[in-house]
């Protein structure tokens, strides 16, 4: 099963409400994905040379302010807490970055790297998970969810949805994919690193490789149609927008939708229907094999 949304903003008033948009969507897919939710959103560009990064710690009572110093000990120590979770900016560029936390704090788990991207996942009810990190309050430019129904791993936080393998990248995935394994170890053969046994990673892994080694967006995700194996529904997130792409056969389901204020995508239309403005939306099946994509500097 599994569920995915997204949301793109085309408007201030959108951006202001982004996260409680996407949370409104987000419980819609509770029953498609029981097990675990997450969330990506794009916001807050570090500063020029820094590296923003996500952190997941399995102790509830981490100090979050000594682990910035830790890492930075020119840091203020001011750090944005999201329940296991927390954002702070390093004065560094990513490698060094991610470097300082695997040396210093092994026992973390860095979700993401990169100049805009957050993202936030753990277990149990997606509707709790919207509740406990507070999404309502959350703002950005765009963002995408998926809730999980744990089918080739176990449930973990660590394998939840979304995936970043990339700085500024991630997706999220409804589907199974055949060649995982296989491809799994030809990409840690170029130098990509993976944290689960998670198939969606592997897909993930294979665009960094791909964007790595020079491809544009498409041309790495119309690659996935050429070495991938399975049946999927991909929702790519990048510092500047979203991607949708279906495998040739389609047969998971996925409903896009726009309007001159937002697009968004999801598995169910019931998720789209609870933004404002949703029955005046032009809203369509994406097509198989077909990438769709919105970047923020095309609006």
């Amino acid at each position: 099963m599994c569920g995915i949304v997204g949301l793109f903003a085309k408007s201030a008033e959108v951006e202001e409400r982004l996260g409680a948009q996407l949370g409104a969507m987000l419980a819609q897919m509770a029953d498609r994905g029981p097990d675990s939710a997450g969330l990506a959103v794009y916001r807050d560009p570090a500063p020029p040379g820094a590296t923003k990064l996500s952190l997941f710690s399995e102790d509830p009572e981490e100090d979050w302010a000594a682990v910035a110093r830790e890492l930075d000990p020119r840091h203020d120590g001011e750090v944005a807490v999201h329940a296991s979770h927390a954002v702070l900016v390093v004065d560094a560029d990513a490698p060094t970055a991610q470097a300082l936390v695997r040396e210093r704090r092994p026992d973390l788990r860095v979700m993401s790297a990169g100049e805009r991207i957050e993202i936030f996942k753990e277990m149990g009810d997606p509707r709790r998970f919207v509740e406990r990190f507070a999404l309502a309050e959350m703002q950005g430019t765009h963002g995408l969810g998926h809730t999980r129904m744990a089918t080739e791993s176990r449930v973990t936080t660590q394998a939840s949805h979304p995936f970043s393998t990339g700085l500024d990248l991630c997706l999220v995935h409804n589907g199974s994919l055949s060649n995982h394994n296989r491809l799994r170890a030809e990409l840690r053969r170029e130098g990509i690193e993976f944290q689960t046994d998670n198939d969606t990673e592997v897909a993930a892994g294979y665009l960094t490789w791909r964007l790595r080694e020079g491809a544009s967006l498409d041309e790495a995700l119309r690659g996935c149609l050429r070495d991938l194996d399975g049946f999927y529904t991909f929702l790519v997130g990048t510092a500047d927008g979203f991607a949708v792409l279906r495998d040739p056969i389609a047969c998971k389901p996925a409903v896009l939708a726009e309007t001159d204020d937002w697009v968004a995508m999801a598995s169910e239309y019931r998720a789209i229907a609870v933004l404002p403005g949703a029955e005046e939306a032009e809203v369509w099946e994406p097509e198989p094999a077909r990438i769709y994509s919105w970047e923020r500097a095309a609006v």
